[in-house]
């Protein structure tokens, strides 16, 4: 490796960079919502709205990422469902985090005492209004370190998307590596590469942790 190859390798590794940043802000988001509306319907009294989001998180919890991203990008296209590499990877992954996030929101939701439900609805208010202006106020405080955590864990596990071919950092990488046969200084670059962006949101959960943490403590 030489600092020739450096000017080569960052621009593009940055670039790709980018792309990593964008899977993982958009599949999260996918996740943030996906996971709401499982636990909720997790949560339901009907078992037919119940069971289904059981089932869905059960089986996305049981299976590899990668063999979901799989049958998203290569499995679809034999029902004439054509994803982009990109497109793939942030539903397959949104969706595949969203069963994580759901259990997430359960925990959150099962820490407030039941008898501010049963005080809303004394006072008039719908389920869903108890549950939108009560319950996941107060539950934010148990939710959102988790999620903070688990925004680290995805955009590490967007490297996985490389093997469907999505524009991302390690896809880049191992690009380069075939072009200039130089493994091992790429890969360790890129791997300081996820350092520095995983690291922020690392600190940020810690610090959101204690804060919150600190709340229900005083």
């Amino acid at each position: 490796m030489s600092w020739s190859d450096l000017r080569d390798w960052i621009p593009q590794l940055l670039l790709a960079a980018v792309g990593t940043l964008r899977i993982t802000l958009f599949a999260y988001l996918i996740a943030l919502t996906g996971g709401l509306i499982l636990a909720l319907a997790r949560n339901a009294k009907r078992k037919s709205i119940s069971a289904p989001a059981r089932l869905y998180i059960d089986l996305v919890r049981g299976t590899p990422a990668l063999t979901q991203l799989f049958l998203l990008y290569y499995g679809l296209t034999s029902a004439g469902v054509v994803l982009s590499a990109f497109t793939a990877a942030v539903v397959g992954l949104g969706c595949n985090y969203a069963a994580y996030m759901a259990e997430v929101y359960r925990a959150g939701i099962a820490a407030i005492h039941h008898g501010q439900r049963e005080a809303a609805l004394s006072i008039g208010m719908t389920s869903a209004q108890a549950m939108r202006i009560i319950i996941l106020p107060q539950a934010i405080r148990v939710i959102v370190p988790p999620m903070a955590n688990y925004a680290v864990s995805l955009l590490k596990d967007t490297s996985v998307a490389s093997l469907i071919s999505a524009p991302e950092l390690m896809l880049r990488a191992r690009d380069l590596s075939s072009e200039y046969f130089t493994p091992m200084p790429l890969y360790l670059l890129v791997g300081g590469m996820y350092l520095v962006m995983a690291y922020p949101l690392g600190k940020g959960a810690r610090y959101l942790e204690l804060r919150l943490g600190r709340g229900r403590l005083a």
